[in-house]
């Protein structure tokens, strides 16, 4: 197997879920291939949702995880098979979104199934990615009254942060 490429997937994959987590598009769209597809598949929307091309998956990402929505995710536990510039992957992921502006968290698991490709430039990209929830939980805030959020309002925007 070709270890440099497998770590070299790891770090993608780690860096596709960084990227998400604090909404930094423009890194976002170099980890994915011009012609990538995603399949997410939420209880939270019913049926998948389905995207092709890497703009289209950037606008959905950048729509509906603004600025009220704050996300982890975490994955591990990778099985990656590479076959010379094409690889496959598939990963247990957690995460974790607080949607303040609807006062609710929703904690869930999944298995990511994920397509990579070598690019010309000799890096790898995402070509697909998605996942079926193994589970969903919601829960409503109003139903903790002692919850109390603090978070880092700058995850979203670290170059301005780290000129201010």
């Amino acid at each position: 197997m070709d270890l440099v490429a497998l770590e070299e997937i790891k770090r993608l994959k780690y860096r596709y879920l960084r990227c998400v987590d604090t909404k930094n598009w423009v890194e976002l769209a170099d980890v994915l291939a011009t012609d990538a597809t995603a399949a997410y598949g939420t209880a939270a929307y019913g049926e998948p949702l389905v995207f092709t091309g890497r703009d289209a998956i950037l606008d959905f990402l950048r729509d509906k995880l603004g600025p009220d929505m704050i996300t982890v995710h975490s994955a591990g536990q990778p099985e990656i098979d590479i076959a010379g510039d094409e690889a496959s992957g598939r990963w247990r992921f957690e995460d974790t979104v607080i949607a303040t502006a609807h006062r609710v968290v929703i904690a869930g698991a999944a298995f990511y199934e994920d397509r990579y490709r070598r690019g010309e430039d000799g890096r790898w990209r995402i070509s697909h990615t998605g996942y079926q929830r193994t589970y969903e939980a919601m829960l409503s805030l109003e139903d903790l009254p002692s919850f109390r959020l603090t978070a880092n309002r700058w995850a979203s925007a670290p170059a301005a942060a780290a000129e201010g």
